[in-house]
């Protein structure tokens, strides 16, 4: 009888281990581009069994990335979805979209997919709650600034935001990245340049207003900008989670920042400061 009490204790514990977010990839079609985009949708292992809404959570990808990469590279988010009680959407940001709408590039409408139309969809076809107290979004390097960028130019759409190892301040990087072919070159166009990195964007910030979460690690080739964006939160009174550790620009060092990150998220939902 006890091994039977053992057997049937360890069955649970793994059936416990083996609960994760539902994986599904949705076609979106943007009206500003004129095509569909694919995204990866994760719901938490309890939506299919009631009518609950849950908050969604924007991950976004980085440089050269695309909807797949957070699930690929960082499988163990599936159940996040599942501690948290939340849907995660992974859009795809195009190759080097940086997030904007291009004011040199008509065709590359990004802000306005993953602000509004992705949104709106997700909204439309999944049970959410569809205020921007409970959507949250994120992302690593190039998505990290995009999260940052969208949220403050977004308020309405987003209630708080964070990046991981962010390219937050772009200007230093004239060269990097096909910036200049979203922009401009920073010699030509500098005004573009200035009115689109996150450095100049979050001074449209007010106390309050937007729950931010920030880290970078200290062997990042963006240590410098993340934490130049701190100091200018600090000197603005903008409350902001801001931490560097050990680490680079890694899968290894997002994996571990997504932990933090969800927990924000979640005591943000919840109305925990």
């Amino acid at each position: 009888m006890r091994k039977y009490f053992i057997w049937v204790f360890v069955l649970f514990c793994l059936a416990g281990e083996l609960k994760a977010g539902i994986v599904d990839t949705v076609a979106i079609k943007s009206q500003a581009m004129g095509r569909n985009f694919k995204c990866v949708v994760i719901t938490p292992d309890t939506y299919k069994k009631g009518k609950q809404q849950f908050p969604v959570v924007y991950l976004l990808h980085g440089y050269s990335g695309n909807h797949s990469d957070w699930i690929k590279k960082v499988p163990s988010i599936q159940k996040l979805a599942d501690t948290y009680q939340c849907i995660l959407v992974c859009p795809d940001g195009g190759f080097s979209s940086w997030y904007f709408d291009s004011p040199i590039d008509n065709s590359m409408r990004y802000e306005t997919l993953v602000a509004k139309e992705i949104p709106a969809y997700i909204d439309a076809h999944y049970r959410t709650r569809a205020e921007s107290r409970y959507r949250a979004i994120t992302g690593l390097s190039m998505g990290g600034h995009g999260a940052l960028y969208l949220a403050v130019r977004h308020p309405e759409t987003f209630g708080a935001a964070g990046s991981m190892s962010g390219g937050v301040d772009i200007r230093p990087f004239p060269k990097n990245w096909d910036i200049a072919k979203r922009l401009g070159t920073l010699e030509e166009q500098p005004e573009n340049w200035n009115n689109n990195t996150v450095m100049n964007v979050v001074e449209q910030l007010k106390p309050g207003k937007l729950a931010l979460i920030i880290d970078c690690g200290i062997e990042d080739f963006f240590y410098a900008v993340n934490h130049n964006l701190h100091d200018k939160l600090m000197e603005r009174g903008i409350a902001h989670d801001y931490s560097e550790r050990p680490g680079s620009h890694t899968w290894e060092y997002w994996a571990n920042s997504i932990q933090y990150h969800m927990l924000f998220f979640s005591r943000f939902f919840n109305g925990i400061k």
